[in-house]
């Protein structure tokens, strides 16, 4: 993206329950940009940081684009009808509105998620699909860019929408130089890398919780369906249906993440082999866990290892 010469405004919204960290942490990022920008006599990014006080006045400038941080308070429901129609009319005047983790939820409760792609953190991710069911959900993206709606996934995402903004108005040649500065990866990261399997156990179907609890202790035995219905007392049909009422997924999905669970446990806080840590979680094929183990985390057993190794 080529370098623009005017000024591109920036507001960051810092309603009462906001993570600071996020608005502070993007002002200053946004800062140094503008530092490197300058030093090429690129464009430069307009910052505002701006309060509920702040958006009562009558002639605040247009935005071009609005960033609306995480909550620290857990607060999902925003229902400031003023601050909604404020940000719906710019966004309808063409300013392009950002998101960051349960920033999201402003999107939805403003009616700009109907039909759109979103992501937020992944604690998160059923929640905002119950509230604004015509949203599409995919909480495994860092970072998803639907050209006037961008959204970004956890706490520390505002990182990732920190540089993309400058990339979208300053160029990739700055953002590689304002995160060569700040010590971060400029890419490649997604949440899926972080994410991890916490199975449904309060559904309150005590037959399907007792071979849920079995497969917690005997995950790398090799179990069919047959047998896992035996357990629980049902046919393999009654099996099926319950459990996946009970859990939202079949055994086989339910089984293979739990195996890669216990196993990014193993890269993490031992120096095993791969093949070794795909046998003690119930692999007896290596190439097979490592199909597997990428599909689920997004990365490679020993890459996943390199950055997430507590022995490192």
């Amino acid at each position: 993206m080529k370098a623009v010469s005017r000024k591109t405004s920036i507001a960051i919204f810092a309603y009462p329950d906001v993570q600071q960290a996020a608005v502070l942490g993007l002002a200053d990022l946004f800062e140094v940009a503008n530092r490197n920008s300058a030093a090429q006599a690129g464009g430069q990014l307009d910052v505002r940081i701006l309060s509920v006080d702040d958006l009562k006045k009558r002639d605040l400038p247009f935005c071009d684009t609005i960033i609306l941080p995480p909550s620290l308070s857990g607060n999902r429901r925003y229902e400031d009808q003023g601050i909604l129609d404020w940000i719906k009319a710019e966004h309808g005047q063409g300013a392009t509105v950002c998101s960051i983790c349960a920033g999201a939820f402003w999107l939805g409760a403003c009616g700009l998620l109907d039909g759109r792609p979103v992501t937020t953190h992944w604690l998160l991710e059923e929640d905002l699909q119950r509230q604004f069911p015509k949203a599409e959900v995919n909480s495994e993206r860092i970072l998803i860019d639907d050209y006037d709606i961008v959204s970004a996934g956890g706490l520390m995402a505002w990182v990732d929408l920190g540089l993309f903004v400058v990339t979208r108005y300053l160029g990739q040649q700055i953002t590689s130089a304002t995160a060569r500065h700040l010590l971060i990866d400029p890419s490649g990261r997604e949440q899926k890398n972080y994410r991890s399997f916490r199975p449904v156990l309060n559904h309150g179907d005590p037959s399907i919780l007792s071979v849920q609890h079995a497969l917690e202790k005997n995950y790398a035995d090799q179990v069919s369906v047959d047998d896992l219905a035996g357990q629980a007392g049902m046919s393999p049909r009654t099996f099926l249906r319950r459990f996946k009422a009970a859990t939202g997924i079949t055994p086989t999905i339910y089984l293979q993440n739990l195996r890669i669970e216990k196993a990014r446990g193993l890269l993490e806080r031992t120096r095993l082999p791969i093949s070794e840590v795909a046998w003690r979680v119930g692999y007896k094929d290596p190439s097979a866990f490592s199909r597997v183990f990428k599909e689920i985390t997004g990365l490679k057993a020993g890459r996943y290892r390199e950055r997430f190794s507590i022995n490192s």
